[in-house]
C-alpha cells in the first residue's frame, strides 16, 4: 500500500510538503504540488479521509440520537437529516439508544472523543444537565424545545397539534376517548402533555383508556384489541400506521381514529390525521448543526381532517 513516504521518496519532496499537498493547504509551489499529485494519480494513492478531516479539526461526521428506527416519526425526522447531510457531504451515523440511558451516555462519550463533530438528538434519555458538560466538544441539536439549556433546537409544536386533535373529536361530539402512547417506564415529556390535555380538555377522561408502550405499527395490532375491552368513542393515535392497524383489527364498532405525520395509508383508509412537518424539522436541525446557530426553531403543524 502506497504511503505519503513513498509519494516523498519519488518526488524527493518532505513528508510535511506532500501532506500539505494532500490537506489542500495555501503555500505550497504550484509546481510542486503538481507532481505530487500528478504521482499521487498514477499510484492510485487515496489519502486518508479521516485523518485529513482531523487535520482540519473536523471529521465531517454528525451522530444522530435516535430511541429505534421502526416508527414513522423517526424516519420521516432522518429523512430530512440526510436529506441535507448529503448536500455537504457528511457521514451521518445512527446512534439508537431504546431509551437506555447508558447507551445514550456511551455515545456522549464518543462525542467527547471527536468521533462526530456534532450530535442531533431526536430523543434523550437522560435529563438536559447531563447534555451540559458536553456542549464544549461541539455542537448538539434537540428536536424537542429545551428552555434550560443555550441550545440549537428544531421542534414541533406538539402541544397546538394535539390541541387542536382533541378538540376537533370535542366538537364532534365526542365524550370517551382513548390515546396510544409510547413507553410507560420513564414516561417522557409528551406523554405526560397528552395525557394532561385529555383530563383538560375532556374532563370525563379515563387513565385506563390510554394503551402504553405502543412504539410501532404491530403495536396497533395489540391496541386494538385493547380497545375492545376498552371501548372507547374516538382515539388520538401517536403514529398513522398504528392507526391503520387499529382501524383494520378492531373487530367491533370501530371508533373514529385520529392519527400523526400525514402518511400515504391515511389517505387510503381516509382517517383525519396530523402532518408535524418533520422532514422540515430534520433539514433545519441539520442546518442549525451545520451553521453552529444557537436558534430555537418551532415548526406548525397542519391538521388533515377527512
Amino acid at each position: 500500500m502506497t504511503t505519503i513516504r513513498d509519494i516523498a521518496k519519488i518526488t524527493g519532496y518532505s513528508v510535511s510538503t506532500i501532506s500539505r499537498v494532500i490537506n489542500e493547504f495555501p503555500y505550497v509551489d504550484e509546481e510542486k504540488r503538481q507532481k505530487v499529485l500528478a504521482i499521487m494519480d498514477e499510484l492510485n494513492y487515496v489519502p486518508n479521509r479521516l485523518a485529513q478531516n482531523l487535520s482540519h479539526g473536523e471529521t465531517k461526521h454528525v451522530g444522530v440520537v435516535i430511541p429505534f428506527l421502526n416508527a414513522s416519526y423517526y424516519n420521516q425526522l432522518l429523512k430530512g437529516i440526510m436529506s441535507e447531510a448529503f448536500k455537504y457531504t457528511y457521514k451521518v451515523t445512527l446512534l439508537p439508544t431504546n431509551h437506555d440511558p447508558e447507551l445514550e451516555m456511551n455515545y456522549l462519550k464518543e462525542f467527547a472523543q471527536k468521533s462526530f463533530d456534532g450530535l442531533i438528538i431526536s430523543s434523550r434519555s437522560n435529563p438536559t444537565k447531563v447534555f451540559k458538560e458536553y456542549l464544549k466538544y461541539g455542537p448538539i441539536v434537540f428536536c424537542e424545545d429545551i428552555a434550560e439549556l443555550p441550545v440549537a433546537t428544531s421542534y414541533i409544536d406538539l402541544e397546538a397539534s394535539l390541541s387542536e386533535t382533541m378538540l376537533y373529536l370535542k366538537d364532534l361530539g365526542m365524550k370517551k376517548i382513548g390515546l396510544t402512547l409510547g413507553r410507560s417506564h420513564d414516561i417522557s415529556r409528551n406523554s405526560r402533555l397528552a395525557v394532561k390535555l385529555a383530563h383538560e380538555i375532556f374532563p370525563t377522561f379515563d387513565e385506563k383508556n390510554i394503551f402504553w408502550d405502543c412504539c410501532d405499527a404491530e403495536d396497533g395490532i395489540q391496541a386494538a384489541a385493547f380497545f375492545e375491552k376498552h371501548p372507547v368513542e374516538a382515539i388520538v393515535v401517536n403514529g398513522d400506521d398504528v392507526a391503520a392497524n387499529i382501524l383494520l383489527h378492531h373487530k367491533g364498532k370501530k371508533p373514529i381514529v385520529v392519527g400523526r405525520e400525514n402518511l400515504l395509508v391515511s389517505e387510503v383508509l381516509q382517517f383525519s390525521t396530523v402532518d408535524h412537518h418533520l422532514k422540515e424539522c430534520g433539514e433545519t436541525a441539520f442546518r442549525l448543526f451545520h451553521t453552529g446557530s444557537i436558534q430555537q426553531i418551532r415548526h406548525p403543524h397542519t391538521f388533515i381532517k377527512r
